[in-house]
């Protein structure tokens, strides 16, 4: 991998820092996903998914009967259908799906349970539109991923067909904040730390238990969920919260799927047009979609 690609990044991010502002916070994750243009093969369409804003993206070589259902990463407070547009637009295109993404409610107007109820709304939306469970794959980045392993924890405990399977990107699982990682890759981490997580998980829990399954889905009974492909970057604080999923996973005999990619920072996926690594990672992520699906 050539490191001055990630590099570039880094600089990047480092020019532009977090501002303090809640609503500048939200200027700045949509302007790093509005900065990339979208292929002109790419057709977006507005949808109302049982009272959550979304889209739909597909491309030419998309199957209508294959969704991944795309929940963005911006800590509960941030990020958008424009943050991530075009990275869930690859996505899709290596799966050969159609992807829905949500564009659910955010703390702290919206504290937990609001980003579920909405993530369990556009699940329920796909399955009315006559999607068939199996061809799901339940998707998410950072934020998104815990909420995308939350919500089949939800499914499973109501009895609900679960998706054939879960795509989590560089997930934050433990809202409580153990996993060593945030001080070993602290140095090396451009986008996350102990503080700023802090402060996140504040803002969504808004008094709930940090350490509630439906929260910190790392402290769940994992046992009957469908295989997780889990992708984390070596260089993030959030490294153990993927690593210590995937040993929970296996531990309930899920079929998990751990990558571990090299020098990699937080949510690189999103920074694919520019780094070779955030392809690769979304062609894996594709096949292993692929694999899952077509094997329903």
């Amino acid at each position: 991998m050539p490191s001055s690609e990630i590099d570039a990044i880094r600089a990047r991010l480092a020019a532009h820092p977090r501002p303090a502002d809640l609503a500048a916070r939200r200027a700045r994750i949509d302007g790093l996903g509005a900065g990339y243009g979208l292929p002109p093969d790419v057709v977006v369409e507005p949808v109302d998914a049982h009272g959550v804003p979304a889209e739909w993206t597909s491309t030419p070589a998309a199957r209508g009967d294959r969704v991944v259902l795309f929940l963005h990463g911006g800590g509960y407070v941030s990020g958008s259908l424009t943050s991530h547009r075009h990275m869930v637009a690859q996505a899709g295109r290596e799966a050969g799906a159609r992807t829905l993404a949500l564009d659910y409610r955010l703390a702290p107007e919206h504290p937990f349970p609001a980003a579920l109820e909405d993530a369990l709304a556009g699940y329920r939306f796909l399955l009315d539109a006559g999607i068939a469970p199996a061809r799901i794959a339940l998707a998410g980045e950072s934020a998104g991923g815990g909420l995308a392993l939350a919500t089949a924890l939800s499914l499973r405990e109501a009895g609900w067909p679960l998706p054939g399977c879960l795509w989590l990107s560089s997930p934050w699982t433990d809202l409580a904040l153990t996993g060593a990682s945030l001080e070993t890759k602290a140095a090396v981490d451009p986008l996350l730390s102990r503080a700023y997580l802090s402060e996140l998980a504040s803002l969504y829990l808004n008094g709930a238990d940090a350490r509630g399954a439906l929260v910190s889905p790392i402290y769940a009974d994992l046992a009957g969920l469908p295989p997780m492909l889990i992708q984390v970057g070596s260089a993030e604080t959030l490294l153990d919260d993927a690593v210590r999923l995937a040993a929970r996973a296996g531990a309930a005999d899920v079929s998990v799927y751990l990558e571990i990619w090299s020098a990699m920072i937080h949510a690189w996926h999103l920074f694919y047009q520019e780094v070779a690594e955030g392809r690769r990672s979304l062609a894996a992520a594709g096949a292993f979609i692929k694999g899952r699906l077509d094997g329903a």
